[in-house]
């Protein structure tokens, strides 16, 4: 047996290769929870001075003033007429957008009709 075999079973009483499956998994899932925390932290390091952050940190401020602007009044909804994707959750293309505005468009054409 080689010796981190025998340090893992003298460790756990389990067969090694089992033990070294869940370690594997274990890493994996630590390293998808961390992932984004640190891949931010590094992104944010890295393009401190050059300005992309700033730009990107404006840009979705705009773009989130836009979804507050432009979606429909959410007092008015009822179980017949339910509101469209209220907070822009399923938006990730322009192409979305473009879906998310002429759903709710005709929200408010339907509200105003009734």
């Amino acid at each position: 047996m080689d010796p981190l075999g025998a340090w893992l079973n003298s460790l756990t009483g389990l067969d090694p290769i089992l033990m070294l499956g869940v370690v594997t998994a274990g890493s994996g899932a630590v390293g998808w929870l961390l992932g984004p925390f640190v891949g931010e932290g590094v992104f944010r390091i890295v393009h401190r001075s050059g300005g992309v952050a700033g730009m990107m940190a404006e840009k979705e401020k705009d773009f989130y003033a836009r979804i507050r602007r432009c979606r429909v009044d959410p007092s008015l909804a009822s179980y017949s007429n339910p509101l469209p994707d209220y907070y822009g959750e399923k938006i990730g293309s322009v192409k979305d957008f473009r879906t998310w505005m002429r759903d709710q468009r005709a929200y408010n054409r339907k509200r105003m009709s009734v």
